[in-house]
Order: C-alpha cells, then sequence, then structure tokens
C-alpha cells in the first residue's frame, strides 16, 4: 500500500490561509476605487487620448491590485506572524502603490467618474469649501508631505507602538493608513499628476527623495546589526514557520533597505538626468523649499 502523497503546503502556511477571512467591507472599497477610475478614465480618454494611455489604465489597476495585496489578502496574515512580511507590506503602501496610483493621474477620471447626483450636491460644495482648498494646498507642500511620511515612518516602528498595532486590529488599520496616506502626499509633490501644476520640479524634489532614502536606511541599518529582537511581539508570539525572531527581523530590514533604497534612488537618479539634459538646463532652477 502506498503512503498518500504528501502535502504540498505545510500544515503553518495552511494554518495561515485559514485563519485568513475576506475583509468585504476593504475589498468593496478597493473595487469600488478601480470601477470608478475605470467610468471616469473611459469618458476624459474621448478628449485626450494621448495623456490617458493605457500605460496610465495599467498603473492604477496595479496599484489597486498592490493595495488590495498589502491590506486585505492573506499577506496580512502572514505579517502578523513575520516582521519580514510585515516590512514588505509597508514597503507597498510607502513605495509602490502611491506612485503608481499617481501615475495613473487619478483626480479628474475619479471626479467624472464619480455619479453625477453625488458630484453634484455633495462633493461639488465639499470641494469648493475655502478652507478645505487652503488645507489641501497646505498638504502638498513638499515640506509638509516630507515630514508627515518620514516621521510617521520613524514613529510607527517605535518598538512599543509597533507592537500594540500588531496586537489591535483597528490601530493596526490607523497605521496602514499613516504609511498609505502621507506617502501619497510625499508622492503626488515628486510626481505633481496633471491637472496639478508643478511647482518647480527643481533639485528639491533629489534633496527630499535622497534623505528619506537616509532616514530609511539608519531604521534598516539598526534593525540589521542590531543583535536582539527589537520588538517584544515577535519572541511573546514565536511565528510557526520555524524561523527565529532575529533571523526574520534581519531578512525584514534588508528587503526595506534593499528595495526601499532602489525606490528613492531610481527616481533622484531621473529627475537628475531630466534637469541636466540640454533643453532643460538653462530652464532649471537650482532651489530648495
Amino acid at each position: 500500500m502506498l503512503d498518500p502523497a504528501p502535502s504540498a503546503v505545510s500544515p503553518a502556511f495552511a494554518n495561515a490561509f485559514a485563519a485568513w477571512s475576506l475583509p468585504v467591507p476593504l475589498t468593496v472599497a478597493v473595487a469600488l476605487l478601480a470601477l470608478i477610475y475605470l467610468r471616469g478614465f473611459f469618458q476624459i480618454r474621448r478628449t485626450r487620448l494621448a495623456l490617458f494611455t493605457d500605460l496610465r489604465l495599467a498603473s492604477l489597476l496595479a496599484g489597486a491590485a498592490l493595495l488590495w495585496i498589502a491590506i486585505a489578502s492573506p499577506m496580512d496574515a502572514f505579517a502578523d506572524a513575520l516582521l519580514s512580511v510585515h516590512m514588505v507590506e509597508h514597503l507597498l503602501l510607502m513605495c509602490a502603490i502611491p506612485p503608481l496610483l499617481l501615475y495613473s493621474l487619478p483626480v479628474v477620471p475619479l471626479l467624472r467618474g464619480t455619479p453625477l447626483t453625488l458630484r453634484r450636491f455633495i462633493l461639488g460644495p465639499v470641494l469648493r469649501e475655502q478652507w478645505l482648498r487652503s488645507f489641501a494646498r497646505w498638504l502638498v507642500k513638499p515640506r509638509v508631505a516630507f515630514l508627515a511620511m518620514n516621521l510617521g515612518y520613524l514613529i510607527w516602528h517605535i518598538p512599543a507602538l509597533y507592537d500594540v498595532a500588531l496586537e489591535n486590529e483597528a490601530l493596526h488599520a490607523v497605521e496602514h493608513l499613516c504609511f498609505l496616506v502621507p506617502s501619497l502626499l510625499f508622492w503626488y509633490t515628486i510626481l505633481w499628476p496633471w491637472p496639478a501644476r508643478p511647482q518647480g520640479r527643481t533639485w528639491s524634489a533629489i534633496l527630499y527623495l535622497l534623505v528619506s532614502d537616509v532616514a530609511m536606511t539608519i531604521l534598516c541599518a539598526f534593525l540589521t546589526f542590531c543583535d536582539r529582537p527589537v520588538y517584544p511581539y515577535y519572541t511573546a508570539h514565536p511565528n510557526p514557520f520555524g524561523i527565529s525572531a532575529l533571523n526574520d527581523q534581519i531578512l525584514g530590514a534588508v528587503i526595506m533597505w534593499v528595495l526601499g533604497s532602489f525606490a528613492f534612488l531610481v527616481p533622484a537618479i531621473a529627475i537628475t538626468f531630466r534637469l541636466l539634459s540640454p533643453q532643460r538646463t538653462t530652464r532649471a532652477t537650482i532651489t530648495f523649499r
């Protein structure tokens, strides 16, 4: 009698998947984001075909898919057990999802895709409020967005706050918002997606990208070279995957360090080449805001 074939999935992985349940509100929210954008995209594309290309649409859909993966898929269950997966989750929320969403030029398609009644009687009056418009302009000042993203990143990695967020689902959701929203503001000031008027894409954008990379590097270097687990949660709740808390910490820090640096340095290099290109040299202003 032959023994039954061994399971292709380890019990630890199977249990993690079994513990996950589809978060319906988050899934519906991400799906609505994509559907509203699609509706507005095909409306505005009739008159701005050159601006709203297939690549813009693919960028929005990729950003929405990654957003669902980061906050609503089984990945979130694995992130509760492994610091390395949690770091990948943070990396997606800070450095992958925001640029993808913003490259799709989402502002006008989302407005055009919203049902007319809702746009006329709710969104319109709200968006015409002068205090709200002033607050929005303040939020997308490069210094404000830079500080919001980097301070949020460092504060949420303080061990006490990090551990509490893992123990409390509501606070964990707030943590996700504190990574995503300031990062959207930060990348907005780098990309200035249409119809925003670029505030002079100068050397200051490179400065903000490089300093953000330094902030990430400092934390990742500390986690990599520390000789003990920094977060008590992972020692009090050993993971079922056979990875020590210290090795898991090192792996997560290295992933964040390498891929995070890539996410900040590549745009910095691209902006540098653009500013130094012959047709822009005479117009580029070297200012730091």
